[in-house]
């Protein structure tokens, strides 16, 4: 009982606090960019700088084959710049790529490191072989598998290739997956910002907030329990993160999400975030004094963001940041029926690790609460 009163005291002071406000603002924000400012598909344009280094005939049979697709059906004369040079480079559009001609190979060179365009080629003709070779110019972020693409689709004969992969028999394991539009596609970082990593913040944030009005202290000659004090910020938090997240998915991907398994991801993932900003605050006086570790926490738990946008970079490291799980879970929690296997795997390892930062930062309150 004293645990339901001290939450509902919590509850009611956090909702008069300017930091209650940020969380709902945010969620807000977070909705607008979502249905407003980001549509439902992007069609991403990628850039391609080649060098043809060939006979003219040959040159003009494999411009004739990008002028298939071209949009207008002509080429554009266009500046590039890198450095302090400017050259002059053909522009062919397609439908997703934007293929830049550049007659000299150290241009095309020292555009593809400056600019990191999708493909860099530096392309020949071997007269013995009748056949184009093709050198590729990487950016070094690309995986194996796009690697090894390369390689084969250039060596091997594609007629040949299409044939066999015809006679293949593919058999789908589950076919009731649902695909997922630009602004599904970005929700499951957003809701981990919004749920994990605010939380970590504002609960930091209210704990300092507690020592500079001096009610810690006040606390600190009650009967009531350290625990029971620190378990209603952390129950506050996740009620409102409950509320901002839910809201968010209903708004974005309406009645489409498994729900029940959200609950679950949201208040274990909220209670590891808010007990490990009990624990990182239990360590300072004020939040000028913690900024650098808050910070340094969230930026750390950015980088899955970063590379869940970025397919082709996923290090082995990442696997060992908490929130690469919070952003798969989410991802396999709004498809519907993704795998909720591991949702409910990474929910226990949330739940026993903000167990720890909870009995670590109860004992760490304990010695220091007055202090």
């Amino acid at each position: 009982m004293k645990l339901w009163y001290s939450f509902l005291k919590e509850l009611k002071l956090s909702s008069k606090s300017f930091y209650f406000y940020v969380e709902v603002v945010m969620a807000a924000i977070i909705i607008l960019v979502l249905l407003v400012f980001i549509p439902e598909q992007i069609t991403i344009i990628q850039k391609e700088y080649i060098n043809l280094d060939m006979p003219d005939n040959v040159k003009a049979s494999f411009i004739d084959t990008i002028l298939e697709e071209e949009l207008d059906g002509k080429a554009e004369e266009v500046e590039l710049e890198y450095g302090d040079t400017v050259i002059m480079a053909d522009l062919y559009e397609v439908d997703d790529s934007e293929i830049y001609i550049i007659e000299n190979r150290e241009d095309m060179i020292g555009l593809t490191k400056v600019d990191r365009p999708m493909i860099g080629a530096y392309l020949t003709f071997d007269e013995s072989k009748g056949e184009i070779l093709y050198e590729y110019y990487l950016q070094g972020y690309e995986s194996d598998r796009l690697k090894n693409l390369y390689r084969i689709i250039h060596n091997e004969d594609l007629t040949e290739m299409a044939a066999i992969a015809e006679t293949v028999e593919v058999k789908a394991l589950n076919s009731g997956y649902n695909t997922l539009n630009s602004r599904e596609i970005a929700l499951p970082s957003l809701l981990t910002f919004n749920g994990s990593l605010m939380g970590m913040f504002i609960i930091a944030a209210y704990i300092f907030l507690d020592k500079q009005e001096g009610i810690i202290m006040a606390y600190a000659v009650t009967a009531s329990k350290v625990w029971e004090y620190l378990m209603s910020k952390v129950l506050v938090m996740t009620s409102v993160t409950l509320i901002t997240t839910l809201a968010i998915t209903l708004a974005v991907r309406g009645t489409k999400a498994n729900y029940l398994m959200l609950v679950v991801l949201l208040i274990t993932s909220s209670f590891f975030g808010s007990s490990l900003g009990l624990w990182i605050s239990s360590f300072y006086d004020n939040m000028t004094k913690a900024f650098a570790a808050i910070y340094t926490a969230v930026m750390l738990f950015m980088l899955p963001a970063i590379a869940y946008f970025i397919p082709g970079w996923e290090p082995f490291w990442m696997k060992f940041i908490p929130t690469y799980y919070t952003i798969q879970g989410f991802k396999e929690i709004i498809i519907g029926n993704g795998d909720m296997n591991f949702v409910a795997l990474a929910s226990l390892g949330f739940l026993v690790a903000g167990t720890l930062f909870f009995f670590a930062s109860n004992y760490r309150f304990k010695k220091t609460l007055t202090t």
